[in-house]
């Protein structure tokens, strides 16, 4: 019962999460990581960076893969690799006949340890990044982690507090550290702007390269998440503390707690209801153009790609 202490409180609060709570003790203490049960590790991940699509992504092949689940993210290759790979398959649903396993982690990109962990357990596997105009995905996961009383800081105070807004964003960099890790053939570096203007002819791609069989794209799922909708916090520390507590829960492997709580009306308590964002001036515009440049000129070059979208009236035009 470890992982389920201190959770009297709760439960009698809250039944239905001792419902799943019971139902986490019985996956834990069955079969679920040994004998048959015992799942296989990833043959593929798609590792982002953030805000390039990976939740639709993870949307689209969950039907035709094995991904974690309830939670996409398991952060298990770069922040929870001391837990053990029992932990980290006890993330995976039972095995569906002839699907490949996966993960859609786009924290992996820029994380060295991510790397280091995977090239030495899976050298095999193989690695999708997905990389979208530097400016307007920096913007984006700004106002995500803000929204999510990740960080309590302005832009500008961010950029230089928050080492990942800066290292998520060295495009090349990360490639060429990928591609030494595990070798260019098994690393596909691919373009958010194909994702969102070329979804079906996208989506083919990546399947063709990681082993899943080709697959019809409804017309329904051709929306891409956005972060238009979020908000400052209307109280940053309630809004932090119920997201330390999701991170929590997710180590204790109380992913279905979190998930549960996510559809319910207690969101409401955490998440929107704040100010809106304010738009990005012109001139921290024009410096993050400046900053990203030499590593987006690289990445074209490296793709043999014409980037040249990705200029500073681009970027001025995805903050209005």
């Amino acid at each position: 019962m470890g992982v389920f202490r201190g959770t009297g409180v709760l439960t009698q609060k809250f039944p239905w999460i001792g419902k799943i709570l019971n139902n986490e003790q019985n996956v834990a203490n069955g079969n679920a990581l040994t004998g048959e049960g015992l799942q296989t590790l990833p043959s593929f991940f798609v590792i982002g960076p953030p805000r390039t699509g990976s939740t639709w992504l993870h949307e689209i092949l969950a039907p035709h893969a094995v991904l974690p689940s309830p939670t996409k993210e398991t952060r298990f290759f770069d922040l929870r690799f001391h837990l053990g790979f029992d932990w980290y398959r006890a993330h995976y649903p039972a095995a569906k006949d002839g699907l490949p396993v996966g993960e859609v982690a786009p924290t992996y990109f820029a994380s060295s340890a991510a790397r280091e962990h995977i090239a030495r357990s899976l050298p095999n596997a193989k690695v999708v990044c997905v990389f979208r105009n530097p400016v307007e995905r920096v913007l984006s996961l700004y106002r995500l982690k803000r929204a999510y009383g990740l960080i309590p800081w302005n832009f500008e105070q961010a950029f230089f507090r928050d080492p990942e807004l800066m290292e998520s964003s060295r495009y090349a960099t990360n490639l060429k550290a990928w591609h030494h890790a595990l070798g260019s053939d098994q690393v596909m570096a691919t373009i958010y702007d194909d994702l969102r203007d070329r979804p079906q002819a996208y989506l083919d791609s990546i399947v063709d390269f990681i082993g899943v069989p080709r697959f019809s794209l409804p017309e329904s799922q051709t929306y891409v998440n956005s972060s238009e909708a979020l908000t400052v916090p209307r109280n940053y520390y309630r809004t932090r503390g119920a997201s330390m507590m999701a991170e929590w829960c997710k180590e204790q492997r109380l992913d279905a707690v979190v998930s549960a709580v996510k559809k319910t009306s207690l969101m409401r308590l955490f998440l929107g209801g704040g100010a809106p964002f304010a738009e990005m001036s012109k001139d921290i515009v024009q410096k993050l153009y400046g900053i990203f440049r030499p590593e987006v000129e690289e990445l074209s070059q490296m793709l043999n790609r014409d980037l040249s979208s990705w200029n500073s009236h681009a970027a001025e035009a995805a903050v209005r």
